[in-house]
């Protein structure tokens, strides 16, 4: 019986990866999901975007926790590709996250 990742053990474990292999990091950036796909076997579904940023000498990127209209739980649901669960987030909280 395979085990689930969590969204925070798959992220750790793609910037472990990236930190590695210079080509997986440079896939990684060029195009996430496809990248996402090969090194941990989930596919990001279209409705997620996901986007991966650099940080460089002279650039800096701060990254906000979710806001409070979005849990653990419900990263780990659209992390985890559960297309029945993100109808349910989108309308909760609308395409942007933005709670109702």
């Amino acid at each position: 019986m395979a085990t689930t990742k969590s969204y925070t053990e798959m992220r750790a474990e793609l910037i472990d990866k990236a930190g590695q292999d210079q080509e997986f990091r440079a896939r990684l950036i060029e195009d996430p999901k496809a990248a996402v796909k090969d090194a941990l076997g989930v596919a990001v579904p279209d409705s997620v975007s996901l986007q991966v940023h650099q940080d460089s000498a002279t650039v800096a990127h701060l990254v906000l926790p979710p806001s409070a209209a979005l849990n653990v739980e419900d990263l780990d649901a659209i992390a985890a590709g559960d297309p029945s669960n993100y109808g349910e987030l989108k309308h909760r909280h609308g395409p942007q996250g933005e709670m109702h």
